[in-house]
């Protein structure tokens, strides 16, 4: 989820704690489990395989002491990115690994796995608890046919970033802030829009939040069919015009999610749509230049219509494979629980997916945008939801790049027929 140094591809996790990402780096994320399965009498291991967060460990510390000695939760940290992370666990899953209990999956993956029967569905008390409080965008990506598949442990959703010094009040639209960047570049001051255009996921969210913004379809609900309609193809004539305006970085094309946070932090940007993590890295590396900074919802299309930004995150699932599914999904609930959501946002900077935790006074410091934050969870723009994702994905990153190429026409008929052999497994390799 090429990405920045506290988040995995885009979709992402970004830390809000300077120092994160190395420490989760020094962790190890053994190949096999190493626990008893208590088949001998012995405390079940429940083995949790989830993305380097720094601060999980004490969760899990917690969830343990919780358990009073009936199981014990073992946190084996996977790879940094997402796709290895997904090759490690599919891998494994297609080999039946009983070693396997919790698994941290991408928001986008959970329909996949649900599909070949690799993870178990949520029901009874467990499906009602995790329903229970849960915003409705992170809860759509945990279900595939109507059923549950995973638990919302944690959110994620980019806003809008911009110099107050330079701009009086946050643009609404795209073609708003294009504007306002041509007038300051002819003043000769800082102008410049920076986001992700490179050719890779995050040029995909990017599409995906113009596109639904738009009103646009990208699949049929059934996410069966590919579409492309309209709205899809005024998303693709509103992503060529930012890209050909003059005021999108040189490097737009080559831009993923660290490089864009630098180059603002450098004092050439008066725009960035970006992910959360760039608010405590700007206070750390520029305090002066975080005074000038605010953030706002991302511009939409139109001006009477609020943008719907692409959300990211993690689903908690349980391994069909696992011989303790009782106490597995405990330990689930247990690690995304309110409580230890809060935790987890306020020290490592993934944003809860329960509602109430946003109101807790704690959040006001760790989380000054936490009003945008939920502005936009509670209506969010959600990536296709289809077990053939990592398909589409690959083949719409390739046509949309470079976005400055882009025939919004052509383009759509090319994105239309792509996913429509992609979602037939024709023509790519997931």
């Amino acid at each position: 989820m090429t990405t920045d140094p506290t988040a995995t591809r885009h979709r992402r996790r970004p830390g809000f704690r300077a120092g994160a990402a190395a420490a989760a780096l020094a962790l190890v994320a053994p190949l096999a489990a190493c626990g008893s399965d208590g088949s001998s009498g012995g405390t079940p291991t429940i083995n949790l395989y989830y993305p380097p967060e720094q601060n999980l460990q004490k969760v899990v510390d917690d969830c343990n002491a919780q358990a009073q000695g009936r199981y014990r939760i073992a946190y084996r940290v996977l790879p940094r990115q997402a796709d290895d992370q997904r090759v490690q666990m599919v891998r494994r899953l297609a080999a039946q690994d009983t070693g396997m209990d919790v698994l941290g999956l991408d928001v986008t993956w959970t329909q996949e796995f649900a599909s070949a029967d690799w993870i178990r569905e949520w029901t009874g008390q467990d499906k009602a608890e995790v329903e229970q409080g849960t915003l409705t965008g992170p809860l759509e990506t945990a279900r595939y046919e109507g059923k549950l598949y995973g638990a919302p442990k944690n959110t994620n959703v980019q806003l809008l970033w911009y110099r107050s010094d330079l701009v009086p009040q946050a643009p609404t639209t795209w073609d708003e802030m294009i504007s306002a960047a041509q007038d300051l570049k002819g003043q000769g001051k800082p102008h410049q829009v920076l986001t992700m255009g490179a050719q890779y996921e995050g040029l995909v969210v990017l599409y995906n939040t113009l596109a639904e913004s738009a009103g646009g379809k990208i699949l049929s609900d059934d996410g069966k069919q590919a579409v492309m309609d309209a709205g899809t193809v005024k998303a693709l004539d509103q992503l060529k015009r930012f890209a050909t305006s003059g005021v999108a970085s040189p490097s737009f094309s080559n831009a993923t999610e660290d490089p864009v946070r630098l180059e603002f932090q450098a004092g050439g940007g008066a725009f960035q749509v970006n992910w959360p993590f760039v608010y405590p890295a700007l206070q750390e590396a520029d305090p002066e230049l975080a005074n000038k900074v605010k953030w706002a919802r991302v511009p939409g299309i139109d001006a009477n219509t609020p943008s719907k930004v692409t959300i990211g995150g993690v689903n908690m699932a349980v391994s069909a494979y696992s011989k303790h599914p009782a106490e597995s999904f405990e330990a689930a609930r247990c690690i995304r629980n309110e409580k230890n959501q809060k935790f987890s946002a306020i020290n490592d900077g993934v944003p809860p997916t329960i509602e109430k935790v946003y109101d807790d006074p704690e959040m006001v410091e760790a989380y000054p945008m936490k009003e945008t934050i939920l502005d936009e969870l509670k209506e969010p723009a959600v990536r296709p939801l289809t077990p053939a994702y990592q398909s589409i994905s690959t083949v719409m990153s390739a046509i949309l790049s470079p976005p400055s190429a882009i025939e919004p026409e052509k383009t759509a008929d090319e994105l239309r027929d792509a996913i429509s052999d992609a979602l037939q497994s024709k023509g790519v390799l997931p």
